[in-house]
């Protein structure tokens, strides 16, 4: 007995609309359950999208370029036997059938609810797109939601017609949230769409040169954005009067009206925010080749959006670090003890536990560093998600371990260990890259003696750690060796003070030095 499989994009947080930079399979080719179908490449990182059933590839529905989302169909597969048991059929293809009876043209009211959108709560409403007495079709978008990290529009999961609608613009909504409640029925379903020739496409300008990094900045809805690129409009150069600076449709608009009547020049970006509009000189075009040899090689996606981030993040926040020194010899002592115990289980306990370890305490006795600015508020965090830096042949990514306070030497070290493997095979998840309340950029394994991390914005500080060196310390009667760890706090000078910062410092250092005040 065989069967057709669809095998879809499984949840992958609450991105949508993901560029698939790789295909890995054709029609033919035999897959078996976890091996690899595509790659998809979020903002943050990219991921493999594993087989959920091994079988038979019989139609391939995606390809490079295009755009994915949590269930977006990739291949159909032809299983057998426990595969077919395993993994949902395909729906087939209908068959033409008759006109229902009219008893069957009885609509029934649904509730359309919102639906997983991850581990985000109390999500703002910012659009409503649909009224009362509204046809919509399957898919149309109802309204958007916005998290601090991305905006999101919720689509119709059924045809129907609006009898009412639940949510307004400011409301707050999270997953099982009533949007409104549509009447579908049979008649609603089968309404054929009017035919309609196809509309000549709408192109951006020639003149339009879209900064992609700035676009993808820019405070927007989804419907906004499409609304842009269809005038070919660069977001990163509009400025938002909406909630929160939002950039709304009639923003975009103004912008149009204000180029064509020559009042804003395209390539300014005049009250961003972005960074961009600084009176800087532009960047010097510079023809290498005359020089000698030279080979361009592009820049990986992931490095494109960080180099993004961390140039606004620089220019926008007021960078002060602090430096100190940790003294790490009785640590290293009971690390390479417990060590040699751990390797018989095969657990290993890296410096960096010990590290994340100590910032934890230090958060929780300096709470303005576990804070994020919000307009003319400070956020103080009731939980503890902690960064830290791993370094992949694509670029750098924060992996974040949740809830690191009521964690344990061992398991910080272990889930520090997996997620840096996940990073460097790039099948970090989204999820597991966002809510982080402080970062640790580590170079120990590497070297130098200091440096200056750049803040992990909405963060409003992060711990650079150097590689550690014996040195020679007064003890009192003598010097001594001693194992010494450098340490370097990049902070924001507009939410900590120098003075918080040196105490900050200090305590990290006592913390590292005398391991018992991490088991209080």
């Amino acid at each position: 007995m065989s069967n057709l499989i669809e095998l879809k994009v499984p949840d992958i947080g609450d991105v949508k609309d993901v560029d698939v930079i790789e295909v890995f399979v054709k029609v033919g080719d035999v897959v078996k359950k976890d091996d690899s179908l595509i790659t998809l490449e979020t903002d943050k990182a990219s991921m493999e999208v594993p087989a959920e059933a091994g079988g038979v590839v019989k139609e391939v529905r995606i390809k490079v370029g295009d755009k994915a989302s949590e269930g977006t169909v990739i291949v159909l597969i032809e299983a057998t036997g426990a595969a077919v048991a395993s993994a949902p059929a395909a729906a087939p293809t209908p068959a033409p059938s008759a006109p229902a009876p009219a008893s069957a043209a009885a609509s029934t009211s649904i509730e359309v609810k919102v639906p997983d959108i991850g581990d985000a709560k109390n999500v703002d409403v910012i659009e409503v797109f649909v009224k009362v007495g509204d046809t919509v079709k399957k898919d149309d978008s109802l309204i958007t939601l916005e998290t601090d990290k991305a905006s999101m529009e919720v689509p119709s999961p059924a045809a129907g017609t609006v009898q009412s609608v639940a949510l307004k613009v400011g409301d707050k909504a999270s997953e099982g949230t009533l949007i409104l409640m549509l009447a579908s029925g049979a008649s609603t379903a089968a309404a054929p769409a009017p035919a309609a020739s196809a509309p000549a496409s709408k192109a951006a300008p020639a003149s339009a040169k879209v900064d992609e990094a700035g676009f993808k900045a820019a405070h927007a809805s989804p419907s906004v954005r499409k609304f842009a690129r269809e005038l070919g409009v660069d977001l990163g150069k509009v400025k938002g009067t909406g909630q929160k600076g939002r950039i709304v449709a009639s923003d975009v608009q103004a912008f149009v009206k204000s180029v064509l009547s020559g009042a804003v020049a395209v390539g300014v970006a005049p009250g961003s925010g972005s960074g961009t509009g600084l009176d800087l000189l532009p960047w010097p075009k510079v023809d290498f080749a005359k020089y000698g040899p030279v080979e361009a090689k592009p820049l990986s996606r992931i490095k494109k959006i960080s180099g993004a981030n961390l140039a606004r993040n620089w220019v926008m926040i007021p960078h002060v670090t602090q430096f100190d020194e940790a003294d790490i010899t009785d640590m290293e002592a009971f690390r390479k003890e417990m060590g040699e115990e751990l390797k018989k289980q095969n657990l290993k306990l890296t410096p960096l536990a010990f590290i994340i370890k100590a910032v934890v305490a230090a958060l929780k006795k300096f709470p303005e560093f576990n804070s994020s600015l919000d307009g003319d508020n400070l956020v103080l965090k009731q939980y503890c998600h902690i960064g830290f830096a791993a370094d992949t042949p694509n670029g750098l990514v924060v992996p974040v371990i949740r809830d690191a306070d009521k964690k344990s030497l061992l398991d910080l070290a272990n889930e520090s260990g997996a997620l840096a493997a996940k990073a460097r095979d790039g099948k970090l998840l989204p999820a597991e890259m966002q809510g982080g309340c402080f970062s640790i950029s580590s170079l120990g394994g590497v070297g130098g003696t200091a440096f200056t991390p750049i803040v992990n914005a909405p963060e409003v500080a992060i711990l650079g750690v150097s590689k550690s060196s014996i040195k020679p310390v007064w003890n009192g009667s003598e010097f001594a060796p001693r194992l010494m760890l450098p340490l370097s706090l990049s902070y924001d000078h507009r939410v900590i003070d120098g003075a918080s910062a040196a105490r900050f410092t200090t305590y990290l250092a006592q913390a590292l030095g005398d391991i018992r005040r991490l088991m209080l």
